[in-house]
């Protein structure tokens, strides 16, 4: 089985009561959070090396670690293959803190993106940048309609109930 397989195992199938569940999640998440404040302490920093040595570093065992990683994965500039990782996969956590930021608000995770050791990696003005990015990625906005007097979009310089409008009917 592989350290993916594992993970979601734990996560999602392993057979828990809802207090259990909540217990595991909460535990998950405080630690979570305190490698976010060693990653975002030392930023400057790109972490590599092998799957188990890094997870050993980081004081996590590899079920988890992966999970972290699985979280993390799409905020790393070249992310990695999850499915293919296992105790002897070299790895490169090069995080983009920006995207990072993003992804936290995005998983509505204000454990992480109100860490104030984001005061060190982002200035505030940045942060509140990425923040309304985020909130404007949310927005949904209709096309405008063609309306039958509008220029038809095709660029033929007619009506569009001129040109393709007429084919419409």
């Amino acid at each position: 089985m592989s350290l993916h397989s594992e993970w979601l195992d734990l996560a999602q199938n392993a057979p828990r009561s809802q207090k259990e569940n909540n217990l595991f999640w909460e535990q998950y998440f405080e630690e979570e959070k305190e490698l976010y404040k060693v990653l975002l302490s030392d930023h400057e920093t790109t972490y590599f090396g092998a799957f188990d040595t890094l997870a050993e570093g980081f004081e996590w065992d590899g079920t988890r670690f992966i999970g972290f990683l699985d979280g993390i994965n799409t905020s790393l500039k070249t992310p990695l293959v999850i499915e293919d990782i296992d105790h002897d996969t070299e790895i490169t956590l090069d995080i983009d803190f920006e995207k990072l930021l993003f992804n936290m608000y995005d998983a509505k995770a204000p454990w992480l993106y109100e860490l104030p050791e984001w005061e060190a990696v982002l200035p505030a003005e940045r942060r509140q940048e990425i923040f309304k990015e985020w909130k404007a990625s949310k927005i949904f906005k209709a096309e405008k309609k063609v309306g039958p007097n509008d220029p038809c979009p095709c660029g033929s310089g007619k009506k569009y109930k001129k040109c393709c409008g007429r084919l419409a009917e």
